[in-house]
């Protein structure tokens, strides 16, 4: 079965990593990934869109307006800049965390992520809201962010990927010493998913 996925952040979220860790779980699976990156000012903080498409016959890694199965938003206002992506019956995981760009701190506005998420209820069927500040407190690190929203991606059942799987894939791609607390933090993840 196809699937096309659209993870979206700010630089130094994780969101590249967590793109590849969803392709290399299908590939595993001996499916077809593609993962396409829209990167920019991604070290200053600036936006990071990351595509994956995995299954068969897929002509392209990017995923077309309107074609994502799920929406991975690692900071609620860019899940509303990119919810036109994703499918009418589509799922969005969101964190609950914004992180104010540098455009808001040189005008003095400040993100409203309560405003951002009530905005993407009323336009999605299905959010999924993970407190992520909880879960990388509870790490005690703010680096595994990206893998507590796959956690939560893999319990919310639209992105054909278990746990497990996703765990096999990180304890191969991630140093011995990070990987409890990823774990930790997948564990979490889903959990927060399992609750919504």
């Amino acid at each position: 079965m196809n699937r096309s996925f659209l993870l979206c952040g700010v630089g130094g979220q994780g969101t590249v990593l967590a793109s590849r860790v969803l392709a290399q779980t299908a590939m595993d699976r001996g499916e077809y990934a593609g993962t396409a990156e829209t990167i920019g000012m991604a070290q200053r903080g600036g936006c990071v869109v990351s595509h994956v498409r995995t299954g068969s016959g897929i002509n392209s890694a990017l995923v077309p307006e309107g074609g994502a199965d799920l929406l991975i938003g690692f900071e609620p206002s860019e899940a509303v800049r990119c919810m036109k992506y994703l499918k009418p019956d589509g799922v969005c995981i969101v964190s609950s965390k914004a992180v104010q760009p540098v455009t808001a701190a040189l005008t003095g506005k400040r993100l409203d992520s309560a405003e951002m998420i009530a905005y993407l209820k009323k336009h999605i069927s299905r959010v999924i809201v993970v407190d992520t500040e909880a879960i990388c407190e509870s790490c005690a690190s703010p680096k595994v962010l990206n893998v507590a929203l796959l956690g939560a991606a893999a319990e919310s059942g639209k992105a054909g990927v278990s746990t497990s799987e996703i765990e096999e894939v990180l304890r191969k791609r991630l140093p011995e010493k990070l990987i409890d607390m990823n774990l930790k933090a997948l564990r979490l993840g889903a959990e927060a998913a399992s609750e919504e």
